[in-house]
């Protein structure tokens, strides 16, 4: 498969744009598709809204949940847990990220003139990819500290990446 599109949601947690040349659905608001609920104290609740695709079977969506952090030269992770919950009476379904913690780390020693840098540091995402459906939004509950970002993969043509702040 390929890389389709990255976007990334800030602690506003909304999307704020489209990439490629697809229409985006015109929900207003997301109560208009389903009475998700509200964001709890201390989480924000981030909606994605995917533009339509002429063959949305080929395509899938891959979350990648995590935070920007100042690291070495040694791979890293952040513990959490990532659960998919069924919004009740509807069918549809919402993620919510809990128990981010300092994860782990390999221990291997940096050479003497390595800088550490800014990276984006995520979850283990034990979900596997998602479907794709630009019907209805992918609604995830996070700590406010912790970013959404996604990725589209596809079998066929490329659409432009975008990132949102």
């Amino acid at each position: 498969m390929k890389k389709l599109a990255l976007l990334v949601i800030g602690a506003a947690g909304t999307l704020l744009a489209a990439c490629g040349t697809s229409s985006t659905p015109s929900f207003k608001s997301l109560n208009e598709v389903a009475p998700y609920p509200d964001a709890k104290d201390g989480y924000v609740r981030s909606v994605i809204y995917l533009p339509e695709l002429k063959n949305e079977q080929d395509a899938k969506v891959e979350l990648m949940i995590g935070k920007q952090m100042l690291v070495d030269c040694n791979v890293q992770r952040l513990s959490g847990i990532i659960k998919q919950e069924d919004l009740k009476g509807w069918g549809y379904q919402y993620y919510v990220v809990d128990k981010v913690g300092a994860g782990i780390s390999t221990l291997m020693a940096c050479p003497p003139d390595y800088k550490a840098k800014m990276e984006f540091v995520t979850i283990n995402n034990d979900l596997g990819l998602i479907r794709y459906n630009s019907r209805l939004p992918i609604v995830v509950y996070t700590p406010q500290d912790v970013q959404v970002k996604y990725r589209v993969w596809t079998g066929r043509d490329t659409i432009k990446s975008a990132t949102i702040n």
